[in-house]
């Protein structure tokens, strides 16, 4: 088996790798920040206009209609320049499952958007009281004419502050197994009745939001899939989500090739740190495993790229490669020391101050996306063909 890219494909990502050197040199921001913010707009609509950032859609929907591979390389040189893709929701998760569940007059109106990076998404799934065991949402919608009207609460909605639309889950039978009674909708955040309150993580940053629906009318038109079926769809826009998880893989390999360097060119007892058999081996073998959480996604990838919907297979991908973003945060905080623990802007902070914020986010990153728990679940039923009990 052949695991190299072809010629064509090695060719996109050098040419992907030169625009983005010279457009993208912001490499250490902050998305709070409204300049920054502005900075990454502009590029994402410089990408859009070159149809890269939904280039494996088909071309009537805003994409290029090229290979899944294509994409995949395109999203690997995205992570590996650390330059953000803004509407992550809206190009991974809500275009993919409107593909596969969305009637054509959604495809028309809400596709095209999103390719151009005109329109950014936000979730609504997780509930204060529905985490991991997210069927147990409480969110209410109720029919009234052609409009549903919605009450409830959503949190940890990334960037609910810049959305501009919110893709969410609702009860619409509520005497039905939680389950089922399930619709999906998609609502404008600008509609009367939605507010947003910021949630302050431990690293001092706010991507999350709570948000609140209260009698927020959204039209019946704005249904994806049938009334009372919307887990099944939760079920595809989830399997998109953890598919999504190459970006990661290629930030720990410039993590590492940083860790790499600065074992390289910083002393200790008279020698350089990577001279250490226990720090040379350790990178050896994060390296090696990051080798296999690529290929995990690439073969997430290769399942998309003949109409399968990832499964367990993405799950498998999600949880390796989220606990190996731990094991290097932890290895990076060894590995620097005390000087680990300075924050951005710190005299003396090494590697721009990153380590810190990386050893503090990954903590999170088995919980996200569903947590590693669930995914070890699905992994074992719907995998390995385990019984339930």
């Amino acid at each position: 088996m052949d695991f190299r890219l072809s010629e064509e494909e090695e060719a996109f990502r050098k040419e992907v790798r030169e625009f983005l050197r010279k457009e993208w040199t912001l490499t250490d921001y902050d998305l709070d920040n409204p300049e920054h913010w502005d900075a990454a707009k502009e590029l994402e609509k410089k990408l859009g206009a070159k149809g890269w950032l939904c280039m494996a859609w088909p071309k009537e929907y805003g994409g290029s209609s090229a290979s899944h591979m294509h994409q995949l390389v395109f999203q690997e040189e995205i992570a590996y320049a650390r330059a953000p893709v803004l509407n992550r929701q809206g190009v991974y998760m809500v275009g993919p499952c409107l593909m596969l569940q969305g009637t054509e007059e959604q495809k028309q109106r809400f596709l095209p958007p999103i390719a151009r990076s005109e329109v950014v998404w936000c979730q609504g799934f997780s509930e204060p009281n529905a985490g991991s065991d997210l069927a147990s949402l409480q969110t209410r919608a109720v029919l009234d004419g052609d409009d549903y009207v919605v009450n409830g609460q959503k949190t940890w909605c990334t960037r609910a502050d810049r959305g501009d639309w919110i893709h969410f889950m609702v009860r619409t039978d509520p005497s039905a197994p939680k389950h089922r009674g399930i619709s999906y909708l998609l609502a404008d955040m600008r509609s009367p009745g939605i507010s947003i309150t910021p949630m302050v993580q431990m690293t001092g940053r706010a991507d999350f939001f709570e948000v609140y629906f209260d009698n927020v009318r959204v039209p019946k038109a704005n249904l994806v899939g049938p009334e009372n079926e919307g887990w099944r769809v939760a079920l595809t826009t989830l399997a998109f989500e953890r598919s999504a998880i190459g970006a990661i893989v290629c930030q720990a390999r410039q993590l590492l090739e940083d860790l790499a360097q600065f074992a390289r060119e910083t002393n200790r007892g008279g020698q350089p740190l990577i001279e250490d058999p226990m720090i040379g081996r350790k990178l050896a073998e994060l390296t090696i495993e990051t080798e296999v959480a690529q290929l995990l996604s690439h073969r997430v990838v290769w399942m998309a790229s003949r109409g399968l919907v990832p499964n367990y297979e993405a799950s498998v991908a999600k949880t390796f490669t989220t606990e190996l973003e731990q094991r290097i945060a932890n290895f990076a905080m060894h590995l620097l020391g005390l000087h680990g623990q300075l924050a951005e802007g710190s005299k003396w902070a090494a590697l721009e101050g990153r380590i810190q914020y990386e050893y503090l986010w990954t903590v999170g990153v088995t919980i996200y996306a569903g947590s590693n728990e669930i995914q070890r679940n699905i992994i074992a039923t719907r995998g390995l063909d385990l019984p339930r009990e």
